[in-house]
């Protein structure tokens, strides 16, 4: 009762004040400095180098930055120097010309603002992808390396190293019931077998998602609502 009284005399001590915003903690490793290299005006260019680069056991991606060309990155070392030495390496040997190296800075994941900034900036990336006609370099459409080609490279521009197959995608994650999905969360679908993930698409909000439908089709938004999708929905997954 003495305590009681106390707090409502207004003699209770002061509250801690709120911890600043956090880092989120991703079940993902966050991405070191990347080369980048290319800036094309046709997506088809883009295309080529990373299947070249691909070719060469790097696991590029390609994007549409905010000058709206169309560039190409890959690697993730632990340093600059390091990663000016094996792009060095790689002009040496023609495979890349111009090149650049970015920091993790200005990745979102290392921003120390919190998962609710990066999912955000994850969807703003995926969303710079919509119409765009999805020509990934893979060969194989069963394993889901054109649509989670899309889904790596929105996670990998933030700073997040995502897996590249959609089976590896799916293991990764942390499950999600359908009614608790988050922005930037990955949706999963059992196209070509049941109850094994081959189709992914990332969780914008409001029952909607984006991803890469097929090749030779554009990039969109659909719902989950949509019975194609609500039929063959396998689950959802968290990296945040």
């Amino acid at each position: 009762m003495a305590l009681l009284g106390a707090a409502c005399a207004g003699r209770a001590p002061a509250p801690p004040p709120a911890p600043p915003p956090t880092a989120p903690r991703p079940t993902l490793s966050l991405i070191g400095h990347a080369i980048q290299v290319g800036a094309f005006a046709r997506i088809e260019n883009a295309v080529r180098l990373t299947a070249s680069l691909q070719g060469q056991g790097l696991e590029a991606t390609y994007f549409r930055d905010s000058d709206h060309l169309y560039k190409v990155r890959f690697g993730d070392f632990p340093t600059e120097e390091a990663a000016r030495q094996r792009a060095e390496e790689l002009r040496g040997k023609g495979i890349i010309e111009v090149f650049h190296i970015v920091a993790p800075d200005p990745y979102a994941a290392a921003h120390h603002r919190g998962d609710l900034y990066v999912r955000e900036r994850i969807v703003e990336s995926a969303g710079t992808f919509v119409g765009v006609p999805y020509l990934w370099g893979g060969t194989v459409p069963e394993t889901g390396f054109d649509c989670s080609g899309l889904t790596m490279a929105a996670y990998r521009l933030n700073g997040l190293d995502l897996p590249r197959t959609t089976r590896e995608q799916f293991m990764a994650g942390d499950p999600v019931q359908k009614g608790r999905m988050a922005k930037a969360d990955l949706v999963f679908f059992g196209i070509h077998k049941k109850g094994t993930a081959s189709h992914v698409g990332i969780y914008i909000g409001d029952g909607k998602f984006i991803h890469a439908p097929g090749r030779g089709k554009i990039i969109r938004i659909d719902s989950l609502s949509n019975a194609y999708f609500r039929q063959h929905f396998l689950g959802a997954r968290s990296y945040l």
